[in-house]
């Protein structure tokens, strides 16, 4: 039986949204789900693909896989147009929110969201997630003046980008989520090339120690792709 994928509400614009609908089937046919694509001038020129397992994990040997799907997909529909370095990864701690369970799964902690256009004379928000109701995504203001409404609710379509913020808290939830998912056996392969703790930190432990740490044995460097049959000219001399 095929899965079905949530589908995600806050998508790409330009080329990040022309690379997003080349490589998202394939990344959903081998059992993983998009995150995000971003493509920056990093290095003249880097596409970045965030995904992750329908259950919100992701490993080293995750990435090499996605990576070897995608490598011919893209060569053949070159979404980019120029040479550019590939990047496949994990949404990481302070993840996107791209999806409507993702403002639910990830309620009581903080979030940044910014809007597509302005509305109530705003265009950005920041708060604690409280969740979503119908197709609101609810935030409890924590920059409150005295006149302000300490909630505040965004059409989930109007939102242009969202994101968790970095806090103690989260880093910890993460860490509880991720050891979970280990002991339910979700990481199967690769799990040598990972640096977990098993001690969940308290309120009392600095973060920075506690963080979770993916060291891959063999690091790949991203390959530039050319277009069409000019990657394989020889330079000129």
């Amino acid at each position: 039986m095929t899965q079905t994928i949530e589908p995600r509400l806050i998508e790409e614009a330009g080329v990040a949204a022309r690379v997003a609908r080349v490589v998202e089937p394939t990344i959903e046919g081998i059992g993983f789900r998009l995150v995000r694509v971003k493509v920056s001038a990093q290095n003249g020129c880097t596409v970045q693909i965030m995904a992750e397992r329908p259950d919100g994990s992701m490993n080293v040997d995750d990435c090499e896989k996605i990576s070897r799907a995608l490598s011919p997909v893209l060569d053949v529909d070159d979404p980019v147009g120029v040479a550019y370095h590939l990047e496949i990864s994990s949404p990481g701690i302070d993840r996107p929110l791209v999806r409507k369970s993702d403002f639910d799964r990830w309620s009581g902690h903080e979030a940044k969201i910014e809007l597509r256009q302005m509305m109530a004379g705003r265009k950005r928000g920041r708060g604690i997630l409280t969740g979503t109701e119908g197709d609101d995504v609810i935030i409890r203001r924590t920059d409150l003046k005295p006149e302000d409404d300490p909630e505040l609710r965004f059409p989930i379509r109007s939102i242009e980008a969202a994101w968790l913020v970095l806090t103690d808290e989260l880093i910890r939830e993460s860490l509880r989520r991720e050891k979970a998912i280990r002991e339910a056996g979700g990481y199967v392969d690769g799990d040598d090339e990972f640096e977990f703790s098993d001690d969940i930190p308290d309120d009392e432990t600095p973060v920075e120690a506690a963080a979770p740490r993916f060291k891959p044995s063999h690091p790949k460097k991203p390959v530039p792709r050319k277009k069409g049959p000019g990657r394989f000219a020889k330079p000129k001399e």
